[in-house]
Order: structure tokens, then C-alpha cells, then sequence
């Protein structure tokens, strides 16, 4: 199952607790000790723990996949949403379908969009 990693764009307090009493594993950056750290040290923290990073900051991700694509590294997946175009409950919900139909495996180098899993 995909674990995730909350960066602090996406750490959203409600949403957290909504996802750990449904049973998923999640951490999140500032209880990774990671708050106020560059993206591109999110997404090595969440490749090095084998966890999947979900973030609102599209851009950055995105170029930081197509730097670890080109460069031959690996990370455990990117979901990416718009922020504040969903509720706590509507990305509770897609995360939660995204999660039980994508493997870990099948997310490894691989970003998914938050629109999709409507």
C-alpha cells in the first residue's frame, strides 16, 4: 500500500487525522523535522522512506520528477493537487481511491494528479 508524506503545502491538520483513522500511513513534514526546507529535500526525505510526497506546489514537483527521471534516481511517487480547489473531505476521498487501486510499486517514478481520482 502507498504510504504518503505530507509536505507542509499539504499537512493540513483535519485532512491528517481524517487519513490516519482510515488506517493510512502517513507522515508529514513538520513531524519529519523537515518545516521550511526546499521541495527538493521533501522529495529526497519521502524517496529515501520509500513514501509517496503529496504536495499543492505543482511546478516545483513536477521539475523535480523530470530532474530525478533524467538523472537515473527513483522516488516512491508525486500526487499533486491545486490548492484550495478541494475540501479536506474531497482529498481525504481521492487519496483514499488513488491509495486502494495504485500499488506502491505502481506509484514508484510516477506523479499523479488529484483531478483524476474524482
Amino acid at each position: 500500500m502507498i504510504r504518503l508524506y505530507l509536505d507542509e503545502d499539504a499537512q493540513d491538520r483535519d485532512l491528517v487525522r481524517a487519513l490516519a483513522l482510515r488506517g493510512i500511513d502517513l507522515l508529514t513534514a513538520n513531524k519529519a523535522g523537515l518545516s521550511h526546507r526546499p521541495d527538493a529535500e521533501h522529495l529526497a526525505y519521502a524517496a529515501a522512506k520509500g513514501r509517496a510526497l503529496y504536495s499543492f506546489n505543482t511546478g516545483d514537483y513536477i521539475a523535480l520528477h523530470s530532474t530525478y527521471i533524467m538523472q537515473g534516481m527513483t522516488h516512491a511517487g508525486i500526487i499533486l493537487a491545486k490548492q484550495q480547489r478541494y475540501s479536506v473531505g474531497e482529498q481525504m476521498r481521492r487519496l483514499l481511491r488513488l491509495i486502494h487501486t495504485v500499488s506502491a510499486e505502481e506509484m514508484r517514478d510516477r506523479i499523479e494528479f488529484l483531478s483524476a481520482w474524482g
